[in-house]
């Protein structure tokens, strides 16, 4: 199993390198460049054409790719046009933002979708199935950015149940208990958002596979020896129908590191996802292209990481 993993991480090294390279060429061919915000009709061009020379972006595109990768390697990703500091501890603090929002989102996710996944497939063609289907139905439906705003109106503006904006009350000093409860329920109302958009996905794999499981002989023998229903399904059904489940957590995890820009864009909250919106807006490149890197590496990550779930929870699985 190490050897797999080794190996599989290995695979990722040329994998990244190419990614580097076709996200460093599309940034290129993006229009304009940082100092084309700063262009003002009293401008002196030969100013603009001066900065642009310091900052290499006349070197010919391999040059300037070559240069990127062997400071990405040491850590260093640039400095930001926009925000005046560097790349890396300008993600540092956003990426700190999106894990705890990350976690409080996956935590609300599997809180919502397993119970009802399971209840959909035990009680299949009931009015239980069919409000859960309904339900996963609707909330697929809705767009991203429709059900944020919402969720943002109605518990936000209209109730006054959650925070509108940020991430935390300055008010509150850094480690106490203010400043903890107050960054939970600051990221409350956008995970919940997050947490239920996603629970469709899992909702729906989860009712079919315990249907699946309900028909299997392995079912059948366990209710020919009298086994009782519930421990029939608590023993076999639902420890198997959750195996695919534990599969995808890799995914959901790095998928939710990744930041989702529309709810953190729309909730006003100061992660990654909302970072990358404004970075694309001041076309900074130097965070456009360091958050597009980390999201692919995430990707990879995920990939790996199910991997190595799936062979924990189910001994018969193991990295090929």
């Amino acid at each position: 199993m190490w050897k797999s993993i080794v190996r599989r991480t290995l695979i990722m090294i040329p994998q990244l390198l190419v990614l580097s390279l076709l996200i460093f060429i599309m940034a290129k061919q993006m229009p304009g460049d940082p100092f084309t915000g700063m262009i003002t009709p009293e401008t002196d061009p030969a100013r603009i054409d001066e900065l642009r020379e310091i900052a290499g972006l006349n070197d010919p595109w391999y040059e300037q790719y070559a240069r990127w990768m062997i400071n990405a390697v040491q850590g260093d990703f640039g400095k930001s046009y926009t925000y005046k500091m560097k790349v890396s501890s300008l993600i540092g603090e956003r990426a700190l933002n999106t894990f705890w929002l990350s976690l409080v989102s996956v935590i609300l996710l599997y809180a919502i979708a397993i119970p009802l996944g399971i209840l959909a497939g035990r009680y299949q063609d009931t009015l239980v199935d069919k409000a859960v289907v309904l339900y996963s139905f609707v909330v697929y439906a809705i767009p991203t950015f429709v059900l944020s705003l919402i969720f943002l109106f109605l518990f936000g503006y209209k109730l006054h149940w959650f925070p509108t904006v940020g991430s935390v009350d300055i008010k509150y000093d850094a480690g106490t208990f203010g400043y903890i409860w107050s960054k939970l329920y600051h990221m409350l109302l956008p995970a919940i958002t997050y947490a239920v958009l996603a629970t469709t996905g899992v909702i729906q794999y989860l009712r079919s596979e315990v249907i699946d499981s309900k028909s299997q002989d392995y079912v059948r023998t366990a209710r020919s020896k009298g086994i009782p229903i519930k421990k029939v399904y608590s023993r076999h059904i639902f420890r198997n129908s959750l195996l695919p489940i534990a599969a995808f957590l890799g995914f959901t995890i790095t998928g939710l590191l990744g930041g989702s820009i529309f709810i953190e864009t729309i909730f006003g909250y100061p992660g990654m996802g909302q970072l990358f919106i404004s970075s694309i807006a001041s076309r900074d490149y130097s965070v456009i292209t360091a958050l597009v890197m980390l999201f692919g590496f995430l990707t990879l990550l995920g990939s790996l990481l199910s991997d190595i779930i799936m062979s924990i929870v189910d001994p018969r699985i193991r990295i090929e």
